[in-house]
């Protein structure tokens, strides 16, 4: 064979050889990490479950995102807002992390949020201050649920409605950013209502023993009790409020419920006429509701409650971004998400650009008897929904 024909025959052969290489990708996709900030462990475990099962389901349903099936990894909060970020940045500077999800507390979320900030991320919450989308938001950082300013709203002004005659209240409140911002809110409103607020007795995080405080509250003999507290500090508060005798004597409201869960662990005899703040509501009649109460049972054998529907349609939102998006850029996925409206557990829902807060209804429920129940799950009627959200210059976030 002459030299020209072989060089030739070689080169032909060599380049078949290299085709199927070049057809291949050189390597499979990365997949997108979702970091969930859970309370697996500490005071708030119970509902770092729930959590943790909605945000490993958003991921499991979720379909390929930038070429890959994404990824879910825990980290534990334990209820502390140092051991959060502490492991945040670990997670950022070892792991490359940009996507983060969850926080029970607010002081955590808080804290979290300029955190991811720093690591030019995305991070969306369900913790309540409303600090998280006022006075220190960032660009950074979206919340899913309604702040204290609309819990609050949505809880007190409809049962001041239906009960005109109820004038004097007395609150009861935890002492770190959420019960403040909670009481806040109810003493604006009180203002703005003519509601004679006759007392507050305030108690640490970790209190569990509450009779001196109920004691206090009989003492001034409101017609309306207000308990701000949460999870099972709220459980115990009004457990022995109802043994104290108390809802015979005064109507209450706990404004922020963990929903059904919570409603499971205290049983109809406590609930019963007892009016209770929800974010979520498995009953409510929405095509995503409705579709996820499903796929809840399906999966876990349960209905969805809160922390589940909370934690899964955050997962959700942020993935949707960054498939919006293009990319993993953090600053590219947090435009995708600003203005973003989708079908949530509550109807339509809208983060607001200004802000990065979801546009969603609350609730204000009301406890059944145990005779008036229709299945296992059905702890409570609902009184009223509605949006209530800062506005014009009352939104005090100033993005960065």
């Amino acid at each position: 064979m002459k030299r020209r024909s072989f060089l030739k025959t070689g080169l032909a052969a060599t380049s078949m050889l290299a085709a199927p290489a070049i057809l291949k990708p050189a390597f499979a996709a990365a997949p997108v990490t979702i970091h969930g900030l859970k309370s697996v462990s500490g005071a708030f475990a119970s509902y770092g479950k729930f959590a943790e099962m909605g945000s490993k389901l958003a991921v499991e349903d979720f379909g390929p995102v930038l070429g890959a099936k994404p990824a879910y990894v825990t980290i534990d909060t334990e209820g502390n807002a140092g051991k959060a970020v502490r492991k945040v940045q670990e997670a950022i500077q070892q792991q490359g992390a940009k996507f983060f999800q969850g926080c029970t507390l607010s002081s955590t979320a808080l804290a979290v949020g300029k955190e991811v900030a720093k690591g030019g991320g995305v991070f969306m919450t369900p913790a309540g201050a409303d600090e998280i989308t006022g006075t220190e938001c960032n660009s950074a950082t979206f919340r899913w649920t309604v702040p204290t300013y609309g819990a609050i709203h949505q809880t007190v002004r409809p049962l001041a409605k239906e009960l005109p005659k109820k004038k004097k209240w007395y609150t009861i409140t935890p002492q770190y950013v959420f019960g403040e911002a909670l009481l806040t809110a109810a003493k604006d409103l009180f203002k703005e209502l003519g509601i004679e607020h006759v007392g507050n007795s305030y108690h640490s995080t970790q209190e569990q023993e509450f009779s001196g405080y109920l004691t206090n509250a009989m003492a001034a003999q409101p017609d309306v009790l207000l308990i701000l507290n949460f999870g099972g500090q709220a459980s115990n508060c009004l457990r022995q409020a109802i043994n104290f005798g108390i809802k015979q004597q005064m109507t209450i409201l706990v404004a922020w419920t963990a929903g059904l869960d919570w409603f499971q662990s205290l049983g109809p005899e406590i609930l019963e006429d007892v009016y209770l703040g929800a974010q979520y509501w498995h009953q409510v009649d929405t095509p995503m509701n409705n579709a996820l109460v499903k796929r809840v049972k399906e999966a876990y054998g349960i209905t969805p409650n809160y922390p589940l529907a909370a934690d899964y349609i955050s997962t959700t939102v942020i993935l949707d971004a960054i498939k919006k998006a293009g990319s993993t850029d953090g600053k590219a996925v947090a435009k995708a998400m600003e203005g973003m409206s989708y079908d949530g557990p509550t109807g339509k829902e809208t983060i607001r650009a200004q802000d990065h807060q979801v546009i969603k209804d609350y609730y204000l429920l009301k406890g059944k008897a145990k005779s008036a129940m229709k299945d296992p799950d059905d702890y409570a009627t609902l009184i009223s929904s509605g949006k209530s959200f800062p506005e014009g210059d009352k939104i005090l976030c100033k993005m960065a």
